[in-house]
Order: structure tokens, then C-alpha cells, then sequence
């Protein structure tokens, strides 16, 4: 989770649910949760895999899946420009300034 917290700096408008960081509008719902790599076979400390899943919201009010990826960037900073471009491509919308 340490991941995760460094990350909420970085995006302000998100909520931090004490397991992910989350990003809500109308219209879209997106997700940040870390995970550890499980191979054990792998030399060294890797980053841990931060997973991006966005949901459309349709009329109906259920959301719907729509993209998710796993980032595996060790550098923060990197990390949360990939992570911020992804979603911006995917949804239209900057989290740094708010889902539209």
C-alpha cells in the first residue's frame, strides 16, 4: 500500500478508501490497487504492479468495466504521469483536475 499512498499526492482529487485510490464522476469510476508480484522466482526487489480499472456508469446507473491495466514503473513520479495519461486517453478527463 505504500505505493498507493505516494500516489494520492500526486492525485488530489481522489479518495483514499484505506485500500485503493478512487476517482468518481457522473459518469466514470476509476481505480488504483496495488499488488505485490507473487514470483518468487524473479531476482531482486520489483515495483509493485498498480492496477487501473475504469468503469463507464450507464444510464442505468450500473457500472461497466470498461479499460483496466497493471503499471510496473519503479520511479513515482514516472509512474503517476503514465498513470494520469492512460486515464486521460481512456475517459477524456485529467485526474488532477477532477473527472468530467
Amino acid at each position: 500500500m505504500e505505493t498507493i499512498k505516494k500516489l494520492k499526492d500526486y492525485f488530489p482529487t481522489a479518495v483514499y478508501t484505506g485500500k485503493c485510490l478512487v476517482f468518481v464522476s457522473e459518469d466514470w469510476r476509476v481505480e488504483l490497487t496495488e499488488h505485490k508480484d507473487s514470483d518468487f522466482t524473479k531476482a531482486g526487489e520489483q515495483p509493485p504492479i498498480i492496477r487501473i480499472k475504469v468503469f463507464k456508469k450507464a444510464i442505468s446507473g450500473e457500472l461497466i468495466p470498461s479499460y483496466h491495466e497493471d503499471f510496473q514503473i519503479p520511479s513515482i513520479g514516472e509512474l503517476a504521469e503514465q498513470i494520469e495519461k492512460y486515464v486521460q486517453m481512456a475517459i477524456g478527463s485529467n485526474l488532477r483536475e477532477g473527472l468530467d
